[in-house]
């Protein structure tokens, strides 16, 4: 019976063990970000790329008389055997654009990119537009990549009778409408030494990071430079990848942070309801919001609707908020 009871008790204290680790390691979860997610590392990194190029089979909301769209358009003619005068050219359904993408870090010929296209003369709307074949070149004036193909729009034009017109139309995204067709190679295979470089700059983070790569890996490999720069030592016993692969996957517990995704030119804004806001007074426009009690984006969110508040001046409210330090999260514009 003695044993019985006595065998009760270790079970019970057990269990209530078990449930206390379990709630506080789902709770630590909540908090946890990799390494590969709070740093970069030195050297590997993305590429912008730029392009001139035209869109065509506009319906007559191309550029009307721009001299540089016209002398493209018969460049691109004369080399189809078609001669024709720039001054002759009449066709509003064509306009010059600007081609951008984003090379990432190890791109490999025919790999897709995503593009963006933007007008650069006075079209109206680029919707149901075709991009011609468009090279793309970085900052040494080569070209890495080979853009076409059909615009997707992500705004749209509102009727006279909904009074305004909403958006950006002269806009454009295209995915996966770029080919490439050079790489920049970067030999990561045969450095022993790596630095990883953290998003935010905090010497506390930084020596934390330190140790606890040195702790996880039983080696001392890191070593704190500065209140961003980690320099990492590869083992003897790992490639280079292998090595940084296991450095990306420790995971760093950190408060959880808040941020509010602004896309500017959709007017697309994305936030976590219950990211407070501190009591303050707002005048935009012909708006005058004043905020008693600590608030959150819902409860704003709850005012923009009530004022029927354009994108533009929700976004140029929430930078202020951010710059006044009432909104507590970050801010990201894209």
């Amino acid at each position: 019976m003695n044993n019985t009871i006595h065998l009760d008790i270790i079970e019970k204290k057990m269990a209530i063990t078990f449930l206390i680790l379990f709630y506080f390691l789902a709770t630590i979860n909540l908090f946890a970000q990799k390494i590969g997610d709070i740093s970069s590392i030195i050297g590997v990194r993305d590429n912008q790329l730029i392009g001139y190029g035209l869109v065509v089979g506009l319906k007559g909301t191309g550029d009307s008389s721009s001299a540089f769209t016209n002398q493209t358009l018969a460049n691109l003619l004369k080399n189809v055997n078609v001669k024709l005068d720039p001054k002759d050219i009449k066709s509003k359904n064509v306009a010059a654009v600007v081609v951008t993408a984003t090379l990432p870090a190890f791109a490999r010929q025919g790999d897709k990119l995503d593009i963006t296209i933007s007008s650069i003369g006075d079209a109206k709307s680029l919707e149901g537009g075709t991009l011609l074949l468009t090279p793309l070149k970085a900052v040494d004036g080569k070209i890495y990549a080979l853009a076409q193909g059909h615009l997707t729009i992500g705004g749209f034009n509102v009727g006279q009778n909904r009074g305004v017109q909403a958006h950006f139309t002269t806009a454009g995204k295209l995915y996966s409408g770029a080919t490439v067709e050079r790489e920049i190679i970067y030999d990561l295979y045969h450095k022993t030494t790596a630095t990883l470089s953290l998003k935010q700059s905090n010497f506390n983070n930084a020596v934390a990071i330190q140790n606890l790569i040195n702790k996880t890996l039983h080696k001392n490999v890191a070593t704190a430079l500065d209140p961003r720069s980690i320099r990492l030592h590869k083992p003897k016993n790992m490639s280079m990848p292998e090595f940084l692969a296991k450095v990306q996957n420790i995971p760093y517990y950190t408060p959880e942070q808040n941020i509010v995704v602004v896309d500017e030119r959709t007017g697309t804004i994305v936030a976590g309801s219950d990211i407070a806001i501190d009591p303050t007074v707002i005048t935009q426009g012909d708006m005058i919001i004043k905020i008693t009690k600590r608030s959150t984006m819902t409860d704003l969110a709850t005012i923009f609707q009530k004022y029927h508040a354009k994108p533009k001046d929700i976004i140029a409210i929430l930078e202020t908020l951010k710059s006044s330090g009432a909104l507590k999260a970050n801010l990201k514009i894209n």
